[in-house]
């Protein structure tokens, strides 16, 4: 009896996930990722010497998430939100997952808990928060979420890092997690983030983007995970921050397009490339070159951007109510530039804004 059901239901569960996953990749729209924790939003704040409370984080999220809905839709198609911000509501009363629906953007949730150390490797690490995953999944689609992110870390340091415990470990943490989130009828985006710190060059980076990718997908398919209905957030195939020698935009994009087609199963709806600490700038510019590479692509090559679409945005408002308007002015020149580079269609340089062109690079980002 119980296996007649499941069999009834996937069919209807399949359809409905590949909807959400192929709506959030629609031509020309990518995702903002406002899921930074309590304490990342903090040094964000900091730096624009805004006092990190709930009412200034609510007053900023509130600011991107009433940016003109006429304008906002045709760029940007999700949001990842963080727990609290989900369940937070405008100065008017109106949740916030409302104010994202009016604007046909779909809701989102982070649902890792943080990167925790990985005992017996040299400074390696993995993600928690699999215990209570299915409960949190179940409510969160509840209350409007229908896709979810899982952060995985790993570090390139000269040829014995990441090891090999540390890529099957988090390959194997990422695809339990898509299993779990797709159990919830929410879509999994799997973010396998391979660090930009270090000296390593391109090669050296591709390298391992091949080798981390190929387990993940080996993981998500023992797991049985449905492709049609996931989406992959990785970095892009860029030389290490410490490196020498830089690479041109073509170059990076060569890379990262070779990585992905060796590796990347076309059943795969979108890829949704996280910034990596790339300037606002370097990372619609460098999404234009990968949307450019010849060749077959059989995915959405966009974006899911937090600090490359905000920079400019917390420059511009720095905490003032006056200066909302220039701020939401900021948000959408950016959305725009990157809602051209996932066409292929940006020129550099094209769209100004306050902090294109300043280093958004943490070292050994966490959040």
């Amino acid at each position: 009896m119980i296996a007649e059901k499941y069999a009834k239901a996937e069919p209807e569960l399949k359809a409905e996930l590949k909807k959400i996953a192929e709506q959030i990749v629609a031509p020309g729209k990518g995702i903002l990722a406002a899921d930074e924790s309590t304490a990342t939003i903090g040094k964000r704040l900091q730096d624009i010497n805004v006092e990190n409370n709930e009412a200034n984080r609510k007053a900023y999220r509130q600011l991107l998430f009433t940016t003109a809905k006429d304008v906002i839709t045709n760029h940007i198609s999700g949001v990842i939100l963080f727990h609290e911000t989900l369940y937070q509501s405008s100065d008017d009363g109106k949740p916030f997952v409302e104010l994202l629906k009016e604007r046909n953007i779909t809701p989102g949730i982070k649902v890792d808990k943080g990167v925790v150390p990985l005992f017996g490797t040299d400074d390696e690490c993995t993600t928690q928060g699999l215990d209570d995953l299915q409960a949190r999944c179940i409510q969160y689609k509840k209350d409007g979420c229908h896709f979810a992110k899982w952060r995985c870390v790993l570090k390139i340091k000269g040829k014995t890092h990441p090891s090999r415990l540390a890529i099957l470990e988090n390959a194997n943490v990422l695809a339990r997690y898509a299993s779990i989130c797709q159990s919830a009828r929410i879509v999994p985006i799997v973010e396998p983030e391979i660090l930009p710190d270090g000296d390593h060059d391109l090669a050296r980076c591709q390298e391992v983007t091949e080798e981390v990718l190929a387990a993940v997908y080996k993981a998500l398919n023992d797991h049985h995970v449905y492709l049609e209905g996931t989406l992959l957030k990785p970095n892009m195939v860029t030389p290490g921050q410490s490196c020498p020698k830089k690479a041109s935009p073509a170059e990076i994009a060569v890379a990262t397009v070779t990585a992905l087609q060796r590796t990347v199963p076309p059943a795969v709806p979108g890829i949704t490339f996280l910034s990596g600490g790339q300037s606002e700038e370097e990372a619609s510019v460098n999404l234009d070159a990968i949307n450019k590479v010849p060749g077959k692509k059989p995915w959405a090559l966009t974006f899911s951007y937090g600090r490359a679409l905000q920079a400019s945005v917390l420059r511009a408002w720095s905490g003032k109510a006056d200066q909302i308007a220039a701020a939401q002015d900021e948000l959408i020149k950016r959305a725009k530039a990157n809602g051209l580079a996932c066409q292929g269609k940006y020129a550099a340089g094209s769209i100004v804004s306050k902090a294109a062109d300043v280093s958004l690079h943490v070292k050994a980002h966490a959040y």
